[in-house]
């Protein structure tokens, strides 16, 4: 009686399952939507802040037309930080997911200020009005962070890797100008528009595969 043992074979017709990216989940369909949506919002409220002002009168026709530009813009950005969620732009851990989605739950309070900025300006005075228009900034200033983090991270390559970081620092560059140089204000928040988010979105609608999305 032998005491013996012999091991059992190893299995090679079986391999430990690797865990999913989070950019397997991402399509070229989406990210290019995403670009093509951030470009429409972008350059609309880019032209409307150019011809009318960023802060027009309370009740006019211009500032229904600013503000639901607005609103398509941050409707661009919502596709944006999806497309950000899918891809691992920040990483793919739960806390990085739990940021983006936090700066979809403060990008969509901001919609409704946006919203309410149009339609409602009998609101403007009340202390609910007051709290929802504070979401407006810090969505842009959660987007600027989200932008300097997507550089950090690398998880997005060439020019989508870092113009993230250039087009989300509209708030921390057009803000200061608005108490520094209010005169030009509208033509800087403009330009930096179009030279930020415009040119992401034609990058990320040309060129989806740099954030690691597949088709």
């Amino acid at each position: 009686m032998s005491l013996s043992t012999t091991p059992a074979p190893a299995r090679t017709d079986a391999s430990a399952v690797p865990s999913t990216p989070a950019s397997a989940a991402a399509s070229t369909r989406l990210v290019r939507r995403a670009g093509i949506a951030v470009v429409t919002g972008a350059g609309s409220w880019a032209a409307a802040c150019a011809a009318l002002g960023t802060t027009p009168p309370a009740g006019t026709w211009q500032a229904v037309v600013v503000n639901l530009t607005a609103v398509a813009f941050q409707l661009g950005l919502a596709f944006l930080v999806t497309a950000q969620v899918r891809t691992g732009a920040i990483g793919t851990g739960r806390l990085a997911r739990n940021l983006l989605h936090v700066e979809h739950a403060l990008l969509a309070v901001a919609i409704v200020s946006s919203l309410m900025w149009a339609l409602t300006p009998g609101l403007y005075d009340t202390g609910f009005f007051f709290v929802i228009d504070l979401f407006w900034p810090l969505s842009m200033l959660g987007m600027a962070a989200i932008g300097v983090r997507t550089a950090i991270a690398g998880r997005w390559r060439g020019a989508a890797r870092f113009w993230p970081m250039v087009a989300e620092s509209w708030a921390p560059v057009v803000v200061p100008t608005a108490f520094l140089l209010p005169a030009v204000t509208q033509y800087i928040g403009a330009a930096h528009l179009l030279v930020g988010y415009v040119a992401l979105g034609v990058v990320l609608a040309r060129r989806p595969e740099l954030t690691g999305a597949r088709d």
